[in-house]
């Protein structure tokens, strides 16, 4: 990974504090700000090609890595939304400035919704404008914890399992092992769900999923579209697509929507 821009915000205290590893690259606006899935990080190959893409155009961007992800601190177990969505918050406010484009991959997408409305409700009770300017959501696994592991995923004995012992273990189908899923995670997402709910986000969204995405099934990301119903939404399906979107052509289609919404030329 490259280390050009590398710093660590402290965040909690305490037993609680943890650092957020975050790149933060200067360039004109509006700047892009990256938010990951869920066991995933701020280097993988469709943020580093976001990032190539925003240098190579003189645009700012920035990417973070959440506690117990990547090059942060803290013990992935502690995660949850709340959390993650803290984090996410915190490093927007402190290490951007003027208008952004937010592009969340899975997981990230959720934040990235959750993000916008924080920030919108944070700006009109300081009577300032948005700065979220539009958000590019990649197989957007909204609401995951709820509706595609504890509904989905989990048969009654793993839900009572997990609420048993405090957590489980899922195989992970990308080589990275097992990995963890707590009892904390499930019952705080429920804080955190939109789905079923009328959303507003008052910018532009796109979202980009493949039919052939094994994890967040193409029926449920569309799902999305009956919730933002009062926002400017492109949705595109790529027939052949799978969940991580990584192959030339996907992240050419990611590319071209995030220059759509940063309305700048190359």
């Amino acid at each position: 990974m490259d280390q050009d821009g590398l710093q660590f915000l402290t965040l909690g205290h305490g037993a609680d504090e943890r650092q957020i590893a975050v790149t933060a690259e200067p360039g004109r606006q509006p700047g892009l700000f990256w938010l990951s899935g869920f066991k995933s990080h701020m280097n993988g190959s469709k943020a580093e090609a976001l990032a190539a893409h925003a240098t190579a155009r003189g645009q700012a961007v920035t990417r973070m890595d959440y506690s117990g992800h990547g090059l942060s601190g803290g013990a992935f177990e502690d995660g949850t939304i709340s959390r993650w969505l803290e984090e996410a918050l915190a490093v927007f406010d402190r290490c951007t400035s003027g208008p952004q484009v937010l592009i969340g991959s899975s997981m990230g997408g959720w934040l990235a919704l959750r993000l916008t409305q924080e920030h919108r409700k944070a700006a009109l009770a300081s009577g300032q404008p948005s700065r979220i300017r539009g958000l590019v959501l990649i197989a957007p696994a909204t609401d995951f914890t709820e509706e595609l592991i504890w509904k989905m995923r989990l048969d009654e004995e793993g839900r009572e399992r997990l609420m048993r012992d405090g957590r489980i273990e899922r195989p992970s189908a990308y080589g990275d092992g097992p990995y963890a899923i707590t009892r904390q995670l499930i019952e705080d997402g429920r804080n955190h769900l939109l789905l079923d709910k009328r959303l507003t986000t008052g910018c532009p969204v796109t979202i980009l999923q493949g039919r052939e995405d094994p994890d967040v099934p193409w029926q449920h990301a569309s799902r999305l579209l009956e919730a933002l119903a009062e926002d400017d939404v492109i949705f595109t399906l790529i027939p052949d697509g799978d969940h991580r979107l990584s192959r030339p052509q996907d992240v050419d289609l990611l590319l071209q929507a995030v220059d759509r919404l940063s309305g700048l030329k190359a």
